[in-house]
C-alpha cells in the first residue's frame, strides 16, 4: 500500500478488515478488525507481487487487503478446526 499513509493504513485495514469478517461471517471488534485487515494487506500484497499483480490507489490497496484478510482468515479457520 504504498503512497497511502499510515492514517490510509489504519482506515483501508478497519474496512477490509470489516469487509472480510462479514464475507467469513465472523463476529470480532475494531482492534481484531484492524489487525486482520493490516495483516491482510501484507498477505494480499505478496500474493499479488507474486502473481505480478500491479495494484494503486485507495481502491487498488483496499482490494487488495480485503482479498489477503479474507484468505487470513480462512487460513484462521482451518487452523482452529484442527
Amino acid at each position: 500500500m504504498s503512497g497511502v499513509g499510515i492514517i490510509g493504513w489504519i482506515v483501508i485495514g478497519i474496512l477490509a478488515g470489516w469487509v472480510a469478517e462479514k464475507v467469513m461471517k465472523r463476529n470480532h471488534g475494531l482492534l481484531t478488525n484492524l489487525a486482520v485487515g493490516v495483516v491482510g494487506a501484507l498477505l494480499g500484497g505478496f500474493v499479488a507481487g507474486l502473481l505480478g499483480i500491479s495494484f494503486g490507489g485507495w481502491i487498488g490497496s483496499f482490494v487488495i487487503a480485503t482479498l489477503g484478510a479474507i484468505i487470513l482468515l480462512f487460513l484462521l479457520g482451518l487452523l482452529k478446526r484442527r
